[in-house]
C-alpha cells in the first residue's frame, strides 16, 4: 500500500509534504528492523492502517497555525507524525513512557526535516503545559485517559471546535463513552473507503472547567 492512498482523500498537501508522506515506508521499514514499534503485519499496510488513520482526525479539524497539540502515548509516532507533516505550522508535542519508542520517533522527525515537532520521553502527567488539543490512537479506556490529560487542555479555543481531546478508537463505544454526554463521534467510514475504516472512529470530547 503505497502513500498515493493519502494523496487519495488530500489532494492539497504540497510537494514537500508529498514527499514527507512517501519517504516514511522506507524510514519506518529501517528502524523497524533496529527497533520494532510496529507489528510485521502492520508496517506492510503502514499507509492504511497508521499513517491514513492518523489523518482521520485531519477529517475532523483543520489546526491552525500556533496552535498547540499533544499526542500523547504516541509509540511510533501516530498519530503526530502524520498530523505534523499535515499541518506544519502547528506545533506538536509527542510523549511517550517507552524510549525506544520515542527514539524511533526522534529519527523519523529528523530524517523527514521536521520542524515542528518535539518529542518527550515521559508520562504526560508528568507534564506542566497546556495545549489547544490532545490527540491519541486508544491508548487506554477515555475515563482513564481523561484523568490522565486533567489540568493540559488550554481554557482559549482558537478553533471552531472548542479545546478538547480527538481519539483514534474503534468498536462499539457507548458503554465507554456514557459519562460523556459532550462527546461527539465521527465514523472514519464517512471518509474513508477501505474496508479497514468500517468501524474505526474519531471521538471528540470538548474539555469542561470549573468556574
Amino acid at each position: 500500500m503505497q502513500a498515493d492512498i493519502v494523496f487519495k482523500y488530500f489532494e492539497q498537501f504540497n510537494e514537500t509534504q508529498q514527499q514527507q508522506f512517501r519517504d516514511l515506508e522506507a524510514l519506518y521499514q529501517d528502524w523497524n528492523l533496529k527497533i520494532n514499534v510496529v507489528s510485521r503485519k502492520d508496517i506492510d499496510e503502514l499507509y492504511l492502517r497508521h499513517v491514513l488513520h492518523s489523518l482521520g482526525i485531519a477529517k475532523i479539524i483543520s489546526f491552525k497555525p500556533g496552535a498547540k497539540v499533544l499526542d500523547v502515548g504516541t509509540g511510533g509516532g501516530f498519530p503526530g507524525i502524520p498530523l505534523a507533516i499535515a499541518f506544519p505550522e502547528t506545533q506538536f508535542t509527542l510523549v511517550d513512557a517507552i524510549g525506544k519508542k520515542i527514539k524511533v520517533v526522534d529519527e523519523v522527525v529528523e530524517g523527514l526535516g521536521l520542524q515542528n515537532v518535539q518529542t518527550r520521553h515521559c508520562r504526560v502527567e508528568e507534564l506542566d503545559v497546556q495545549f489547544d488539543f490532545i490527540v491519541s490512537r486508544a491508548v487506554a479506556a477515555m475515563p482513564t485517559f481523561v484523568n490522565w490529560v486533567r489540568g493540559r487542555i488550554a481554557k482559549q479555543s482558537i478553533h471552531e471546535l472548542k479545546n478538547g481531546i480527538l481519539y483514534l478508537k474503534g468498536g462499539d463505544l457507548s458503554e465507554e463513552l456514557a459519562p460523556y454526554k459532550t462527546a461527539q463521534i465521527y465514523n472514519l467510514d464517512q471518509y474513508f473507503e477501505e474496508p479497514f475504516f468500517d468501524t474505526k472512529k474519531v471521538v471528540y470530547l470538548p474539555m469542561k472547567y470549573k468556574p
